[in-house]
């Protein structure tokens, strides 16, 4: 277990024999990182992290984690912990977790990027991504540094707590997806767009097990901030990351970021192999719209027609550059939003604000009459902005699951930044491509650069001087326990296919200033789907979930395992999950199960009793067998690693992780 927070092991890698063919870009950077495990499909392996990032709604508790492993100081060549998404101050508890999050981030050796410098993904893309690289974040969206030709992931905050303590993360070995552009975008039809075909084609399923890597001539027209369009919402196909070249446009753009010296080229080589190959053909996409509730249900403008509007609401993570803003401002110019239409914009960072401040969009869009909000998620994890009941809103952002925007009867259109500000102007969703020829918006030679709202942490000499500041709402990890050779027990709650994060642990703000409180949090877990569920789960002591296909998809919040931990949920049975949730429940000492049969899944209701029987075999041997009340008996698949057993019997990764300190 030694090997979980050192590198100074004996590694056990393979290369794959006398491999004669070339490598992907992907590979490339699995090779240069590994530190353990076999180079080879569907194995296991560990990766040395060079960078981590983290944000307040799951920072709070990956920071109380890193406290728990006790490793004084950061070992990652850069971590940094962004305010960004709770930043409506409603209340001591997000005011409290801020001030937790930056103290820790002093003491430890993490640089701290205050409230209202911008958005983690934006900000990480100008100021501190490097090519080459590898990152994980705790948040899902962190694969937009694959823009950069970063090898970008999200993962559980425990997942990122261990790396920072010099830990290796781990992932299944993937498969490697050839996405090959060719042609050239036609006017107005945008980068959003070709995320939108992407996952059109492939679906919220598609991209599970793999990484997406994008090839081709069309790459080297588009530029960095729209190769980070794609990457970032590459995490609403399930996908392990996404990835683009570092190339000259590439240099270019930090060089214009002031950071030339860390570029480097990545690319594939010329005769790699990929597992699967996807051509898209720019020049023949035109503007699309994800319908509700789902961001793969994608349809093209033409086909949803001159739809009243309610509410647009322009940035996020996915589009929220200057080169979006900047487009934005040009549609608005002596313009005025109409008036059933209410237009909120929130600029990614305080850069890219301050820049149209500079040159003066800021003030073509506040006489159009938009709202312009702080450099933050705000609307996108729902915080503020919901829409009226019923109401029909345009969003640029990369969700639409049901309830997101806080109204749980609005509908969600996901759409680019150039239809979202013709639609507020015209009152009803719009193609942009009407408009004619598009002015050139070229990246500037040199942003404006001010880093003042980073903080540095203390030296290492100083940092036994700083004091950790905690408020009454910080409270301690859950108590975990190790795993239990039975589990005899009711089924607590059984729910549907495509079950996101955001059924089992919603946000908004509401909740989210409870994201360092998992006791009060819990109350809320499952409420969309079952209001009942909590005070059901714990009047039981113990229970397990069952689900449909793709359960877990969308956020890499590992409340969503924390809070059926905290409840009593011993295990989850499914026909499948999504990657960062099945580890995420791992890491909580939760058994994630698959059936063997996804058909046995309607023989299973809410409130049967089961049991699950020489667990520790089973686990060893891949395979668990389900009893119920009635003696039916239900296989399922249990295919674990031999890490992975370990964390399950010790009780999750954090008491596996401090046992091997």
């Amino acid at each position: 277990m030694q090997r979980q927070l050192c590198y100074n092991f004996s590694i056990n890698i393979f290369f794959g024999g006398l491999r004669n063919m070339g490598l992907t870009l992907t590979e490339k950077i699995l090779r240069a990182h590994i530190v353990d495990g076999e180079f080879k499909k569907g194995a296991e392996i560990g990766l040395k992290i060079d960078q981590t990032l983290t944000q307040d709604a799951t920072g709070t508790m990956a920071y109380i984690e890193f406290e728990a492993i006790g490793i004084p100081r950061v070992r990652t060549e850069r971590s940094v912990a962004y305010i960004d998404h709770n930043t409506l101050q409603n209340g001591f508890e997000n005011a409290d977790d801020h001030r937790f999050i930056g103290s820790v981030a002093k003491k430890h050796g993490i640089y701290f990027s205050r409230p209202g410098n911008g958005i983690c993904h934006q900000v990480h893309l100008e100021r501190f991504g490097v090519p080459g690289k590898t990152l994980i974040g705790s948040d899902s969206h962190t694969p937009t540094g694959g823009g950069l030709g970063m090898l970008a992931m999200g993962a559980g905050g425990l997942d990122v707590a261990v790396a920072m303590g010099g830990g290796a993360y781990y992932i299944t070995y993937p498969k490697i997806v050839k996405i090959e552009l060719v042609g050239k975008l036609r006017p107005w039809v945008s980068a959003k767009d070709v995320i939108l075909e992407v996952l059109r084609r492939l679906s919220v399923k598609g991209g599970v097990g793999k990484v997406m890597e994008y090839v081709g001539e069309g790459v080297k027209t588009l530029s960095v901030p729209e190769r980070a369009t794609i990457t970032n919402m590459g995490a609403e196909l399930g996908a392990t990351t996404s990835i683009f070249p570092s190339d000259e446009i590439t240099r270019a753009f930090l060089a214009a970021e002031g950071r030339e010296d860390v570029w480097s080229e990545q690319k594939a080589d010329d005769d790699a192999v990929y597992d699967e190959s996807l051509v898209i053909d720019l020049s023949a996409l035109s503007p699309m719209a994800a319908c509700p509730h789902s961001p793969d249900n994608v349809k093209p403008l033409t086909e949803l027609g001159e739809m009243k509007i309610d509410q647009v609401c322009i940035g996020s993570c996915t589009n929220s550059s200057l080169a979006d803003m900047m487009k934005v401002a040009y549609i608005l110019r002596g313009k005025t939003v109409a008036p059933n239409v209410s237009l909120a914009i929130a600029p990614g960072s305080k850069q890219v604000l301050n820049m149209l401040a500079e040159n003066g969009a800021l003030a073509d869009m506040i006489a159009a009459g938009a709202r312009v909000l702080e450099s933050a998620c705000g609307p996108c994890i729902g915080m503020g902005q919901s829409p009226n009941s019923a109401g029909i809103s345009l969003r640029t952002f990369n969700r639409n699951f049901l309830g997101r925007s806080g109204t749980k009867d609005a509908k969600v259109y996901l759409v680019s930044p150039e239809v979202a500000a013709l639609s507020a102007v015209n009152g009803y969703l719009s193609d942009p491509t009407t408009l004619g020829d598009m002015p050139e918006i070229k990246m500037p030679e040199k942003f404006l650069i001010n880093d003042n709202m980073v903080e540095l942490p203390a030296s290492e000499a100083d940092a036994d001087k700083v004091e950790i500041l905690r408020g009454p709402n910080i409270k301690p990890f859950p108590e975990t326990h190790p795993l239990e050779n039975e589990i005899a027990c009711k089924i607590s709650l059984k729910v549907d296919d495509n079950i996101t994060t955001d059924h089992i642990m919603p946000a908004g703000a509401k909740i989210l200033p409870l994201r360092s409180n998992i006791p009060e949090i819990s109350k809320h877990c499952f409420e969309v789907c079952d209001p009942e569920f909590p005070a059901r789960a714990r009047a039981l002591g113990k229970s397990v979930i069952v689900g449909g296909a793709n359960y877990g998809q969308g956020s890499s919040r590992e409340h969503a395992a924390l809070a059926p931990l905290y409840l009593g949920v011993k295990a989850v049975i499914t026909k499948s999950f999504a990657r960062i949730h099945a580890a995420n429940l791992i890491n909580a000492g939760i058994l994630p199960l698959t059936f063997a049969d996804p058909a046995d899944y309607d023989k299973l209701a809410e409130g049967d009793e089961i049991v699950l029987s020489d667990i520790f075999a089973a686990v060893e041997a891949g395979s668990m067998t389900l009893t119920t009340k009635t003696g039916d008996k239900i296989k399922l698949d249990c295919a674990y690693s031999p890490r992975q057993i370990a964390i399950l019997k010790a009780g999750g990764l954090l008491p596996y992780t401090k046992s091997a300190k």
